[in-house]
């Protein structure tokens, strides 16, 4: 009996010590994980967010006199390149402004990456947000649709604060709510879904990625689907080639697609459509006022 108890104690411990070591490990991979989207974010986020501000950036020709009188072909500030935008970003809002957004961001990436672990773990790791869990076409398109609609509220959020002239508090979240959004947003939430044409752009977007590219690359590119000893090599460098040009040709389409969605993003929905402005809104649906970033001259037009 004394054996058996002492057996019985040691294999107990044993489990306790196994249990205990997979724990840490997988607290270690978490903490891993966080560490890589944190760092990810701190090198990706400047350059994200000049991109949005270069294609938010709107100049329409029109007549108009400068502080000296002369006469101006175009309204707002002219940027013709990408890095142009980047230069101006940091001339008048310096660091700070290539990091806004980094809050929204942030928030959003842990959400998203939190409900993947918690719900579609799989053993295959998936990247972007168009890969659904081993599902067929359809199943995938009904997965990024519904990952679009998670995620378009934060989108929003993170593409407002990247473009607004205010100062944003990294933890004032009502302050910064009650700059980004209008008070009929703040108390309808579910308006930011009915922004016109917003959400035929992000449709027609995954509608591309997911039925139109994603077929192709099954098709010309089969072994990215599976795992092999060859690894790259058994690819053919033609099929490869096609399918690249392919994915540049596309372009065409979803990048004109990804500047109305960001310029319908940012556009803020009022309690009557006849107002558009912050200065006409109805109803005291006016915004309060709050610190610009730098400078008094926004950054897009």
């Amino acid at each position: 009996m004394l054996q058996g108890d002492l057996a019985e104690i040691g294999f107990t411990l044993h489990s306790s010590v196994v249990i205990h070591n997979v724990m840490t490990m997988q607290f270690i991979e978490f903490i891993f994980l966080i560490l890589t989207l944190a760092l990810t974010l701190i090198i990706i986020l400047p350059f994200t967010g000049v991109l949005v501000r270069f294609r938010a950036n709107y100049n329409p020709k029109a007549l108009r006199l400068d502080v000296e009188g002369g006469a101006q072909a175009h309204t707002g500030p002219v940027i013709h390149s990408y890095f142009g935008m980047m230069a101006r970003v940091h001339m008048l809002e310096g660091w700070p402004g290539l990091y806004k957004g980094l809050m929204p961001t942030l928030l959003s990436t842990l959400v998203v990456t939190l409900f993947i672990l918690v719900f579609l773990d799989t053993p295959r790791v998936r990247h972007g947000k168009y890969r659904a869990p081993e599902a067929g076409i359809l199943g995938t398109l009904g997965y990024a649709v519904g990952m679009m609609l998670i995620t378009l509220p934060t989108a929003i959020l993170t593409y407002r604060s990247i473009t607004t002239p205010h100062k944003l508090s990294y933890f004032g979240l009502m302050q910064n709510l009650r700059i980004l959004l209008t008070p009929t947003e703040r108390r309808r939430p579910w308006i930011l879904y009915l922004t016109p044409g917003l959400l035929t752009a992000e449709v027609l977007h995954i509608v591309v990625v997911v039925l139109v590219l994603e077929p192709l690359r099954r098709l010309l590119l089969p072994e990215l689907l599976v795992e092999s000893d060859k690894g790259f090599s058994g690819i053919s460098a033609v099929k490869l080639s096609i399918f690249l040009v392919i994915v540049a040709l596309s372009t065409i389409i979803l990048t004109p697609l990804e500047v109305i969605a960001i310029r319908l993003a940012i556009q803020r929905n009022h309690a009557s459509s006849d107002y558009n402005s912050v200065s006409q809104e109805v109803d005291g649906d006016a915004e309060e006022t709050a610190e610009f970033s730098g400078a008094e001259e926004d950054v897009i037009g």
